[in-house]
């Protein structure tokens, strides 16, 4: 069952999330969030709070890399139920900055192109 918020991916490696809770599209795969870094590539997305905005970096100790061939999609910050998205491009700063209102439930999440979907949640 695909709830909200589910990332799914097509068979083309389009990519879909879902904003209802329902049954899964034919042909789609649901991707699970990785949540825990053991190699030398880091991909698990920290926030920080500044100000008056949510930071969020892939990487805390070592940037992830943003090459043509490997990259970070998108990041995403989800506070108190409230999509915020930044599309990022090879070449830019593996990071996003969010001007939102402070929030009681954060999570973050980035999609790497090589290696998935990753989450932290606070």
């Amino acid at each position: 069952m695909m709830k909200r918020y589910d990332i799914l991916k097509g068979p083309d490696g389009s990519l879909v999330e879902a904003i209802m809770d329902g049954k899964e599209p034919e042909d789609f795969e649901k991707l699970e969030a990785k949540s825990a870094d053991t190699s030398t590539e880091k991909h698990v997305p920290y926030v920080e709070r500044v100000g008056n905005k949510y930071v969020v970096k892939v990487g805390k100790e070592q940037k992830h890399p943003m090459a043509e061939e490997h990259y970070i999609v998108f990041i995403e910050l989800i506070v108190d139920g409230v999509v915020h998205r930044k599309y990022l491009s090879p070449g830019d700063e593996p990071e996003a900055e969010f001007e939102v209102p402070e929030g009681r439930e954060v999570w973050v999440r980035e999609y790497c192109n090589l290696h998935g979907l990753w989450e932290n949640r606070l």
